[in-house]
């Protein structure tokens, strides 16, 4: 097992310039986060973090911190999403109400503001809820609101806000489908999907609600076949719907257990569907059924997973182990791990760009965790 800083000579990638490394580091320096203690070995555990508390230790080698101006930790950050075009992370932020948007060229954030937040009780817990996931479409982005139940566009040009459409279910994944004009969204209370119309693509509409057996969590697009998939959490099943009659095609059985199946992706040439299990991730075969080809333990805390499918590469982010896993994915359906590196506790949502770099994101500290696959040549 390598390091993040060992994998050069495994893995091919373009990285960014190293003055954009260099942006990346002024930045961590100058937010409100405060200055780094003495770097832990990569083995080293990362406490816990208290609540209240603004920090606590940086992560381990290969990582750089970036602090989301204006958020104090803890923040309630989950889905994040990565726009290929503009080559930039949205990190919907709950607490602030508003998403905000990472520019990796420059290494600046600008941010989304106009989002509703209200305050809930969660499981015994005063917890401010907002927008909460993103997806990327044809010159929008669509925000989903918890607080709201809404879906909203936000134009990628000039970062403004515009038209949302209410849910008559609360909403929580969300996903926009190129191939039908579509935004899919995960509706679990009502144990549905809700499917809108974005034909056009600033006018979202209703559509149709596709009833599930179970709480829908996590989700995936194969456009060429015309699939949806989605787990059911309550039920420790994966389901296939497909996108023209958004009728349920095939139920399979991902074998997570009690716990159930969290995030998922999918690898749509090889017809792979990767399903997060709260301590790993199953490899399914989806044109046999879902059968299982592969087991990949990551540590426990997995939820939100990404994949790369130009470097066959699979990003899980295990929240209560503190840990970043990359691994590659053979034509058999194999995982090899390539990297593994240090991240912070409840750090558990990921994604990927077009060069290989993961960026996690760390409520407990309202940062963005930064990890070059291979490190910036001098």
């Amino acid at each position: 097992m390598a390091t993040l800083a060992g994998c050069a000579r495994d893995v091919d990638v373009t990285l960014p310039t190293w003055s954009t490394w260099m942006a990346l580091l002024v930045a961590a320096c100058t937010t409100h986060a405060p200055p780094a203690p003495s770097t832990p070995p990569a083995s080293s555990a990362i406490p816990p973090h208290e609540p209240g508390a603004t920090a606590i230790a940086l992560p381990a080698p290969g990582a750089t911190p970036i602090a989301v101006p204006g958020v104090i930790g803890p923040a309630s950050i989950d889905y994040i999403g990565y726009e290929p075009r503009g080559n930039r992370i949205w990190v919907p932020v709950g607490n602030t109400g508003s998403v905000d948007v990472f520019d990796i060229a420059t290494a600046r954030f600008d941010r989304v503001d106009g989002f509703k937040s209200v305050e809930r009780d969660t499981r015994g817990r005063k917890r401010i809820i907002g927008p909460s996931a993103v997806s990327i479409g044809e010159g929008i982005a669509y925000v989903g609101n918890r607080a709201t139940s809404e879906v909203c566009a936000v134009d990628t040009k000039s970062l403004k806000l515009g038209q949302c459409l209410a849910l008559a279910q609360a909403t929580d994944g969300v996903e926009y489908v190129a191939s039908t004009k579509e935004v899919w969204v995960t509706t679990p209370r009502d144990h549905s999907l809700t499917v809108l119309d974005a034909s056009d693509p600033r006018l979202l509409k209703p559509k149709i609600v596709v009833k599930l057996e179970g709480e829908s969590e996590g989700y995936g697009v194969d456009e060429i076949r015309g699939r949806f998939f989605t787990n059911l959490e309550d039920t420790d099943r994966t389901v296939v719907v497909n996108l023209k009659t958004h009728r349920v095609e095939s139920i399979w059985k991902p074998g997570c257990g009690e716990a159930g199946p969290r995030g998922l992706t999918v690898d749509a040439v090889r017809d792979f569907v990767f399903v997060a299990c709260t301590d790993h991730v199953q490899i399914l075969d989806a044109g046999h059924g879902g059968a299982l080809l592969g087991k990949l333990d990551t540590g426990a805390g997995v939820d939100n997973i990404d994949y790369l499918a130009e470097k066959a590469l699979l990003y899980v982010a295990a929240g209560r182990a503190a840990r970043l896993t990359i691994a590659r994915v053979d034509d058999q359906g194999h995982f090899a791990v390539v990297a593994t590196a240090a991240t912070s506790d409840g750090a558990r949502s990921v994604v990927a760009d077009a060069q290989g770099n993961a960026y996690v994101a760390d409520p407990g500290n309202a940062r963005l965790l930064v990890f070059p696959l291979v490190p910036p040549k001098n």
